[in-house]
């Protein structure tokens, strides 16, 4: 079987490419062995650091050819050890030639040369493999297709210090998500790289550190595993903080940082430890200083906002070390000037690279200003920091549009920040033009911040809502993702929070009553929470009451009865109890409940539940209805006692509980006024 370049290649060219390197192809068919082992080993000369001359042998055949001579049991080992020397130069090529030899099947021949008894021809072999595995264009599962693969890759670890490197690293780079985590883990991977961090060979030892940070990444079994191993009579989070000194390589420094940040987000280590306040983090901010590369820079920041995200403390530690907030400032000016970086190569990469550092950037201020205030007045009055922000959202990339708009989002959880600085600089104009058009994980993310921008305190409310806001957050109440779907009725919420009639209206409008329906009977509880909360605010003030309740009452009341008659907990059903009080308290509404007798009839049994909470709302419902003075209380209150809702009040007004006590009084009070 041929394997081709994708490209069709013009005549000229081939001409050229044979007549360069055909004789290489050529003398792999010879029928002298020892002429084909020589034919080999004159191919892998030629062809280290050459990829012109690597991509013209597989354009003429040398790949099927190759495996065939590796697979052959007539091939002596050298020469079976020689071709898997070739192939692995060839991997080394670009990512081109990888998909060349993977179109060729050479995972399953290199996977079958592992059964061989010979370790040079075992090392050649996971050398090849490695090549392979780490390139981007190989799909991981792979590795994973046949269940003995990972059980002797396992068994081949304590064969030499190579087989343990390039294991390892296949391992470290296959390892993508529970799933594959489980294989390894359940194959014993903790226990059979452990010892690997204390061998003689550095980059054994760095290998093993890799395969365990992406072990216990997310991974609660694994980390909780990890805690308690011993080495050497040594416990691994010991090795890994021996790992973090100054003395140590920063690669190993990192990767040692990430084990023990994934080991504390699971909650095998705790966050007051002095190994994270006193190592890991130090080690982290240290990652962040613009004497480090680009990537360490990154991967410092990345893993230290990693590392604080969920706790208040460590994010107020590592606020004030080293100065990092201002520290982070100088990744949005990188590379400053061409003078420092001397490697053209380098700067030329560090350019490509640079918007990997704004992400980084904001992500970790996010972090940091995910809690406490005075923090997050120190971000914003970092330099031009609002600026970077609006930049940032409408960057090309989108990994740096989704960390811009979670900075802004924590940054919008301050009420003196929604006042001023996001104020001040209208971020609410990119904000509204990344809902436009956007994946669902920034829409989340922005669609998050939107609500908080539009709380009834903050200044960006008005124009937001005259640019269209309403129809797009009542889109997202139709979307298929739940977390779009909760900040899509959470933001109407909150535009509904002592709104004027006509933005309830046009709230209305926007939903139709099908959709208002369609989220009171969503499966998940958060969406059905806030459109009872919607409802509510929009049924507040007497004449906003009555004026919904002449368009929309019969469907309203519809609503109501379905969840109270449901299978709901106690919180919906609070929430709906309460939004029948608001009717209660409507001029001409409160009719609705009046005609209503099974509705009457539920206020009269959540009266007498044994929730306190429920027989509060319940109690506000009835409250409302027989209030003294207003037109009609004295038929009311007849009806209701013709009902024996004042048999239930005398009960409630000996009950034990204060509130309930009072308030039934209270009602009491109004019979005998």
């Amino acid at each position: 079987m041929a394997c081709v370049l994708e490209a069709p290649l013009r005549m000229s060219v081939l001409s050229e490419v044979t007549a360069s390197s055909r004789h290489y192809v050529d003398r792999l068919f010879d029928l002298d062995p020892q002429k084909v082992l020589q034919g080999v080993i004159d191919m892998k000369n030629a062809v280290i650091g050459n990829n012109k001359q690597k991509a013209n042998l597989i354009v003429l055949g040398a790949v099927p050819r190759l495996l065939y001579l590796l697979q052959q049991e007539t091939s002596s080992t050298e020469l079976r050890t020689e071709c898997a020397v070739v192939l692995g130069s060839l991997a080394m090529g670009t990512e081109n030639n990888v998909k060349s030899l993977l179109d060729c099947h050479i995972i399953p021949a290199l996977l079958q040369g592992l059964l061989s008894p010979d370790l040079k021809f075992i090392e050649a072999c996971l050398r090849c493999l490695r090549t392979i595995f780490i390139s981007p264009v190989t799909p991981e599962d792979l590795l994973y297709t046949d269940a003995t693969v990972i059980s002797h890759l396992m068994a081949l670890l304590s064969r030499s210090r190579y087989t343990q490197e390039y294991i390892c690293q296949i391992f470290s780079h296959c390892c993508k998500g529970p799933d594959h985590q489980t294989i390894l883990f359940n194959h014993g991977a903790v226990q059979n790289i452990a010892h690997l961090l204390v061998s003689t060979s550095y980059k054994v030892r760095m290998q093993a550190l890799k395969c365990f940070s992406v072990l216990a990444f997310e991974n609660p079994q694994v980390s909780m595993t990890l805690v308690n191993v011993l080495v050497d009579g040594e416990l691994l989070p010991q090795i890994f903080v021996k790992m973090l000194q100054r003395d140590k390589p920063i690669e190993m420094q990192l990767t040692s940082a990430k084990c023990l940040t994934s080991m504390c987000r699971a909650g095998a280590i705790r966050t007051d430890d002095s190994c994270i306040v006193l190592k890991t983090l130090p080690c982290l901010v240290r990652m962040c200083s613009k004497e480090r590369l680009l990537e360490e820079r990154v991967e410092g920041a990345e893993t230290l906002a990693y590392l604080i995200e969920t706790d208040v403390e460590l994010q107020r530690i590592a606020s004030i070390t080293d100065h990092l907030i201002v520290m982070l400032a100088d990744y949005f000016k990188y590379p400053s000037s061409v003078s420092a970086i001397t490697d053209i190569k380098r700067l030329d990469h560090d350019l490509k690279h640079a918007h990997e550092l704004r992400q980084a950037a904001f992500k970790l201020y996010a972090s940091l200003g995910a809690n406490d205030e005075d923090i997050r007045k120190k971000i914003i009055e970092t330099e031009n920091m609002m600026d970077r922000i609006v930049n940032g959202l409408s960057e090309s990339s989108i990994k740096v549009r989704l960390a811009a708009v979670r900075c802004l989002h924590s940054l919008s959880r301050s009420v003196q920040q929604l006042r001023t600085s996001f104020q001040d600089h209208a971020v609410w104009k990119p904000l509204m033009k990344v809902l436009q058009n956007a994946p669902n994980e920034v829409l989340v993310v922005a669609s998050s911040t939107l609500c908080n921008l539009l709380l009834e305190f903050s200044p960006s409310k008005e124009p937001i809502l005259e640019s269209g806001a309403i129809e797009l957050l009542c889109s997202l109440t139709q979307s298929e993702n739940l977390a779009l779907r909760v900040n899509g009725i959470w933001a109407l919420m909150n535009v509904a929070f002592q709104a004027e009639q006509k933005i309830k209206s046009d709230i209305l409008r926007g939903l139709s009553t099908e959709q208002l329906f369609q989220l009171l009977s969503d499966s998940d509880v958060n969406v059905l929470m806030k459109t009872l909360g919607l409802l509510r605010n929009l049924l507040s003030t007497r004449p906003h009451i009555d004026h919904i309740m002449s368009t929309h009452g019969k469907q309203i009341m519809q609503a109501v009865t379905l969840i109270l008659e449901g299978e709901h907990n106690i919180e919906v059903k609070e929430q709906t109890l309460c939004i029948l009080a608001n009717i209660a308290d409507g001029t001409t509404a409160k009719e609705l409940i009046m005609t209503n007798d099974d509705i009457l009839q539920k206020i009269k049994y959540y009266m007498s539940h044994s929730n306190v909470k429920l027989q509060l709302a319940a109690m506000f419902c009835i409250s409302n209805l027989i209030w003294n003075g207003e037109e009609g209380s004295q038929e009311r209150q007849d009806k209701l006692r013709d009902m024996g809702i004042v048999d239930i009040l005398h009960k409630l007004s000996q009950s034990s509980d204060p509130n309930l006590c009072d308030k039934a009084k209270t009602a009491l009070q109004q019979y005998l006024a």
